[in-house]
């Protein structure tokens, strides 16, 4: 059963090169922005924070001996790597905290060129996608470049034997006013019939609530 549940999933990728109208919204904050299906990006985003747990590669161009692989940012948020101990890594980005490194590895070699990527992450709270509710396995996402609700619902199995999937709601918050606005999602649609309409952008520190059937 479960798989017939995840067929449409396949032929909504099939469809890749289809450009989305917009999902409506349950209040005043007008529509989602509908996806339409660019490219994944397997990493974060350019402006992606690094957090604590997340996993770095760290190469210095011509001083393999300074580069360094599977650097994970320790709970303390602070990472240690040849001719740099303790740098401070969680709150910055991959550039940032690049040029950081070449600062500190100035004092030992000429003009160095560093750069830094996020290989496993785990992203701080604002950084990730929650999903709750009626799914085969409820999560925080780290948030990704072009992410959409299908690939959120992907990572989380689906949703489960019981879930009402197009009574779901898109919580999202607005950092300068500090208030929510709420948004419909047609979950049900999108994964059952293959409805594409029903797939949306999402956005760091999005929660998508997914109630249970009360039949």
């Amino acid at each position: 059963m479960r798989i017939s549940r995840r067929l449409p999933i396949l032929a909504i990728l099939a469809a890749a090169t289809i450009a989305l109208p917009g999902c409506v919204s349950t209040g005043p904050a007008g529509e989602l922005p509908s996806a339409s299906f660019v490219a994944a990006q397997e990493g974060p985003g350019e402006d992606y924070v690094i957090g604590p747990l997340d996993e770095l590669t760290i190469n210095v161009w011509r001083n393999p001996e300074l580069s360094a692989e599977k650097i994970q940012v320790r709970p303390d948020g602070r990472i240690t790597t040849p001719l740099v101990n303790d740098m401070p890594a969680v709150g910055k980005t991959p550039a940032a905290l690049s040029q950081d490194i070449r600062n500190q590895l100035s004092q030992y070699i000429e003009d160095p060129l560093v750069s830094v990527i996020v290989t496993d992450f785990s992203g701080t709270f604002s950084q990730q996608v929650r999903v709750i509710g009626a799914t085969e396995k409820p999560a925080s996402l780290p948030y990704r470049a072009n992410m959409t609700v299908l690939d959120a619902m992907i990572a989380v199995g689906g949703l489960s034997e019981f879930a009402a999937g197009n009574k779901a709601k898109l919580i999202r918050f607005d950092k300068e006013t500090g208030s929510q606005r709420e948004f419909a999602l047609r979950l049900g649609d999108l994964l059952k019939k293959g409805e594409s309409r029903a797939n949306v952008m999402l956005q760091p520190g999005d929660v998508i609530i997914i109630p249970e059937s009360m039949f």
